[in-house]
């Protein structure tokens, strides 16, 4: 399973850290990544890596401000958020990838936690 955690309530422009916890040892040979739906909009990309954290992919929107990372040895993947938008006001969920690399695509991932709210203020 995977667990979300770190979401809440921030000012424009300022910082939140979510963290993605999961019991599954087999997922830190597995890529990860963040999505979030907004309400009324689909599901969208934020952010991934491979097993390793050396490669990674971020949405456009995100770029800059965002930073995903991940420590194998607590099992545990991050996203890193600063410089908040109202517009970042979504669910946010981690995923975990099918395979090992890191994928921008909701296909490419196999298990999903719950999800954690996030809610920007102008």
């Amino acid at each position: 399973q995977l667990q979300a955690s770190g979401g809440g309530l921030a000012q424009a422009g300022g910082s939140l850290r979510l963290s993605c916890a999961t019991s599954r040892r087999t997922a830190s040979n597995n890529g990860m990544g963040w999505f979030r739906q907004a309400p009324g909009k689909e599901r969208e990309f934020v952010a991934a890596l491979d097993w390793k954290g050396s490669s990674i992919t971020y949405a456009d929107s995100v770029k800059g401000r965002f930073t995903i990372s991940r420590d194998n040895a607590k099992n545990t993947v991050y996203l890193q958020m600063n410089n908040l938008k109202s517009e970042d006001t979504a669910v946010f969920y981690c995923a975990q990838n099918r395979r090992s690399v890191a994928g921008s695509s909701s296909r490419d991932y196999a298990y999903w936690g719950r999800g954690t709210q996030v809610t920007v203020s102008s």
